[in-house]
């Protein structure tokens, strides 16, 4: 029996993943255009791929609306009156709650992060101390103060373009934000059942990352986005091989893109290869990153000029 149980510690030692910070960064491919993977623990940035460009980043915003929320020490217990958008942006407006009815602080926060309900976060911002602007103000202020010189915030739920970022400003975010119980919470709850007063009604939301409700992933914060112009967007936190890893993986095509990504990341680090690409989506990633890597068009994404995009 001893020797049974000494051979199986042999093999478990013989098997055991590597330090991630040993992964060659040669042997990964991911299908994003902008990327950023590293260890929360120590803050090591393992891998990074257009790390230093400012893109739209869409609901990838809400991490930053969440911390603002939390910083302003407002009751999550208050019940706070649902208001309509106050704002011209035109895209995702669409939302099932009703306006006039109340909910919770807290259940607002937890729709935002876990199921990037829009307004849900446009009601948050509407009702910080000194209203809409004083909150994008703070996002912005909260944004320098963690070194993030690439970013811009226009709108608390990111359905302006004008919501820019960066790879690497984004793992600061995704540092800053893994430090928040409530944020870790709130983005990775699977499944909710919200409930409002005046009228009284409950609606049920769905989790926007569908890894957060696999066994065999143990994600500890998670935010996607999606616009056109940012095309699919995760920001998540989850641990692998007993570390926390980070991973920023901004504009790739299709819903289920990012999260192959995610796979690819976790295989890279527990075998040293990430394994490949299916073809649209690596040609996807090959078209829209040209302007990046073209030397003669090095800056037509600072420009403002609109690289043409998929239409799926």
């Amino acid at each position: 029996m001893c020797l049974a149980w000494a051979l199986c510690a042999i093999a478990f030692v013989g098997f055991s993943p590597a330090p991630l910070a040993a992964r060659d960064p040669d042997g990964i491919q991911l299908a994003s255009v902008h990327a950023v993977v590293g260890d929360l623990e120590n803050g090591e940035v393992l891998y990074a791929k257009r790390d230093d460009i400012a893109v739209p980043i869409a609901s990838v915003t809400k991490l930053m609306t969440a911390m603002v929320v939390l910083d302003g020490k407002q009751p999550l217990d208050e019940w706070i009156s649902i208001v309509s958008w106050s704002e011209s942006h035109g895209k995702n407006r669409y939302s099932r709650l009703r306006v006039g009815s109340h909910t919770t602080r807290a259940q607002l926060l937890r729709l935002a992060l876990m199921s990037s309900e829009n307004l849900a976060g446009h009601v948050l911002a509407r009702h910080y101390p000194g209203g809409l602007d004083a909150f994008i103000a703070a996002m912005n202020a909260k944004a320098k103060a963690l070194g993030m010189s690439r970013t811009h915030f226009e709108d608390p739920s990111g359905l302006s373009v004008s919501n820019r970022s960066s790879a690497a400003d984004l793992w600061k975010m995704a540092n800053a934000a893994y430090g928040y119980d409530t944020i870790r919470e709130y983005s990775t709850t699977f499944q909710y059942t919200a409930s409002f007063r005046q009228p009284r009604y409950t609606l049920s939301y769905g989790n926007t990352n569908p890894l957060t409700a696999s066994r065999r992933w143990d994600v500890a914060l998670s935010k996607t986005g999606y616009l056109t112009e940012a095309g699919r967007c995760l920001v998540m936190v989850a641990d692998i091989a007993g570390k926390p890893v980070g991973m920023v993986l901004l504009n790739s095509f299709g819903t289920r893109t990012p999260l192959g990504d995610a796979s690819r990341v976790r295989r890279w680090l527990q075998t040293g290869s990430s394994g490949s690409i299916a073809g649209a989506a690596l040609e996807y990633e090959r078209r829209v990153a040209a302007p990046y890597d073209d030397p003669e068009q090095q800056g037509v994404h600072e420009s403002g000029r609109q690289i043409p995009r998929d239409p799926h």
